[in-house]
């Protein structure tokens, strides 16, 4: 236990500057992180169903998450983008089934192999390219150049108020918790975690839409609506860490992948995240002032 809680706080003691570092340069820089992060990620999904017996179509599906990252820190906006994902989501789905026809057939499990190949890219990848999108979204809304640590605050808002939910979470289930939230899923979540969870997450916007979105800032963000926001995205980040846990129990494994010591794996991080990230990116265009 001491030695898992070692490896822990050195991975983080490394990688929280190293990616703050990363969303500060922006651009390319940041980028290359995510492609690297999505990539890795949906692996880590095609292996869960690997564990199962599955076998998506791995290389389609990687080629295709590189690209869709690439051409997201290209565009820098997610107007743009979407078409060019409809695009690659349209065309790969009649090749994947192809590729069941000519090369896996009907005793390939066709229907799982192309389904888990697209999940993997949904799930995994799509939501990471709003990282990206976060990132430039200051700029855009402003209409001029914004720099420094002005042009980071957004894309910090969702990653810092799931980090806070999730802590919150944690501490308060261990000293307050007592009936299960979902045993079946995940068996040490319980229902005063949960709301704990939602407090801080809410807590935690407030704060940051204090600091870093108030009157003076380049972008506005009023506090009863950090408030609401960050309680939202508090249930969706749990939502979002359920589901890679009824994924992980259902391949039968504890980890998602172990390139994080005593982390697990990109999905294991990065579960709350997917779910937060595209729809903090949606708020801010109606709530932002």
């Amino acid at each position: 236990m001491a030695g898992d809680l070692g490896r822990r706080v050195s991975v983080a003691a490394v990688g929280i500057p190293l990616g703050v570092l990363l969303l500060y340069l922006g651009g390319w820089y940041l980028t290359a992180a995510v492609v690297l992060l999505a990539v890795v990620g949906t692996r880590e999904a095609y292996g869960l169903a690997e564990a199962r017996g599955w076998r998506p179509f791995q290389l389609p599906g990687l080629a295709a998450a590189i690209f869709l990252v690439l051409t997201a820190g290209a565009m820098g906006s997610y107007q743009p983008w979407a078409p060019v994902a409809l695009a690659v989501l349209l065309v790969l789905v009649p090749g994947l089934l192809a590729g069941a026809v000519f090369r896996r057939g009907p005793d390939g499990d066709p229907l799982l192999a192309v389904a888990t190949t697209l999940l993997g890219l949904g799930y995994a990848t799509l939501p990471m390219a709003f990282a990206v999108f976060l990132r430039e979204l200051p700029e855009q809304l402003a209409g001029v150049p914004v720099t420094g640590w002005a042009a980071i605050h957004l894309l910090l808002f969702p990653l810092v108020v799931t980090w806070l939910g999730d802590t919150f979470a944690y501490f308060t289930g261990k000293h307050l918790g007592r009936r299960k939230l979902i045993p079946s899923v995940s068996p040490k979540k319980t229902v005063a975690g949960s709301v704990g969870g939602i407090a801080g997450s809410a807590l935690g916007a407030v704060v940051l839409a204090l600091l870093f979105l108030g009157p003076d800032a380049v972008h506005t963000l009023p506090l009863p609506t950090a408030g609401i926001l960050g309680a939202v995205l508090g249930a969706v980040a749990q939502v979002g860490d359920l589901a890679e846990s009824v994924l992980k129990r259902e391949a039968g494994v504890k980890d998602s992948g172990n390139l994080l010591p005593g982390h697990g794996g990109v999905l294991d991080r990065f579960d709350a995240i997917y779910f937060t990230l595209p729809l903090t990116y949606l708020a801010f265009l109606f709530v932002l002032v």
